[in-house]
Order: structure tokens, then C-alpha cells, then sequence
């Protein structure tokens, strides 16, 4: 009976571990294609209860990104961030978490998968769906359900657990680009009356 036992347990771990390569695998390939040289670009929809709803559109390259929304525009050359509120015409600066990232940008995750989380994955129609679950359970994000299409590997939607707080991120439109460095760092100049608040 014991020895069942192990055996089964053995089989259950090696199980697991021959779906997290398959798993790791497809995101490998998503981060080859997001991650193209020249950058890319893409429209969004986000539904979260922590940070509320909006629409709007991204572009990125490596670990830099621009965001623009009804409300703000954000710019991250890779280390700071920029957040312009058209409303109040002021900019807030600040050096972004891990969470605070991905609920601005879509494809932060590309950034993250590698290390610090455990994978499987199921089909659904058309797609694959990873689900990714922190191994530190002090991480901000502790899950997340990316969806990538099976012919293309470019994300499609990813769903993200901060605390109880869940955020459905829906992308569409992604292209490749090619695009200077420049798009990614605020521009002063552009924004003469603004009022500049730096909260690092």
C-alpha cells in the first residue's frame, strides 16, 4: 500500500513536471515575439477591481513602454515612469513595483515568468492558457492566467491576482514597430504648464 502510494505521488510529480516545460515553453516563444527588436504596438481593455476600467493603447520595446488612456499617458524608459493626468495637468515620478507594472502594461509579465513561479497549462479553443502561481507568497502578484494564441503566440488576455484584487487585461491589434527610444521618456518641453511632482 505504501509503495502504491509513492508510486503515485511520483507520478503526479513527474506529471506535473513534464506539463510546467510545455508550459514555460509557450511563454518562451511569447516573450520571442513580443519582444521584437524594433518594439511593437497594441490596443487594450482593462477590467479591475483595484484599479477600475479603462481602454487604451501601448507601445513597447524590451522592458520599456508608452501607455495612453482617457485619463493619463504613461511613459517607462526601463527604470523610471512618468504619469501625466490630462485633468489636473500635472506629472507624477516614480520608480514602479512589479504589481504597479502590470496593471500598466500588458505584456510586463514577459519580464517576470522566468523566475519565482510554477506552470500549467490547458488548450481553450484556439489558445493555450498558462496559469503561473508565485512560489513566494509575498510576491504582489500571486497568479496570473495568460492566453495566447496557439498559431501566432501573442497574448490575447491575461488575468492577474494581487492580494483578492483580480485585473483582466484584453489585448487586440498587436503589430510590430519599429520605435525610437525617445517615445518612452517624458518630454518637458511638451508640457510647458505642467506641474512636475516627483514621489521617489
Amino acid at each position: 500500500m505504501k509503495r502504491n502510494i509513492l508510486a503515485l505521488i511520483a507520478l503526479i510529480t513527474l506529471s506535473c513536471g513534464a506539463m510546467a516545460q510545455p508550459a514555460k515553453a509557450v511563454l518562451d516563444k511569447v516573450a520571442a515575439v513580443v519582444s521584437n527588436k524594433g518594439g511593437a504596438s497594441a490596443s487594450f481593455r482593462i477590467a479591475s477591481s483595484q484599479y477600475g476600467n479603462t481602454t487604451g493603447s501601448i507601445a513597447i520595446k524590451g522592458r520599456k513602454f508608452k501607455t495612453t488612456t482617457p485619463a493619463a499617458t504613461v511613459w517607462f524608459d526601463g527604470t523610471t515612469q512618468w504619469t501625466y493626468m490630462a485633468r489636473s495637468n500635472e506629472v507624477n515620478i516614480n520608480t514602479p513595483t512589479e504589481g504597479e507594472l502590470q496593471a500598466i502594461n500588458p505584456y510586463n509579465f514577459i519580464n517576470m515568468y522566468r523566475t519565482g513561479f510554477t506552470y500549467k497549462m490547458k488548450t481553450v479553443g484556439t489558445n493555450y492558457q498558462v496559469h503561473l502561481t508565485a512560489t513566494n507568497k509575498s510576491r504582489q502578484i500571486q497568479e496570473m492566467y495568460i492566453t495566447v494564441n496557439k498559431s501566432t503566440y501573442v497574448p490575447t488576455q491575461i488575468k492577474m491576482r494581487q492580494g483578492a484584487n483580480w485585473s483582466t487585461i484584453v489585448i487586440s491589434k498587436f503589430k510590430k514597430a519599429n520605435l525610437n527610444d525617445a517615445t518612452f521618456t517624458f518630454n518637458a518641453k511638451a508640457y510647458p504648464k505642467a506641474e512636475i511632482i516627483d514621489l521617489r
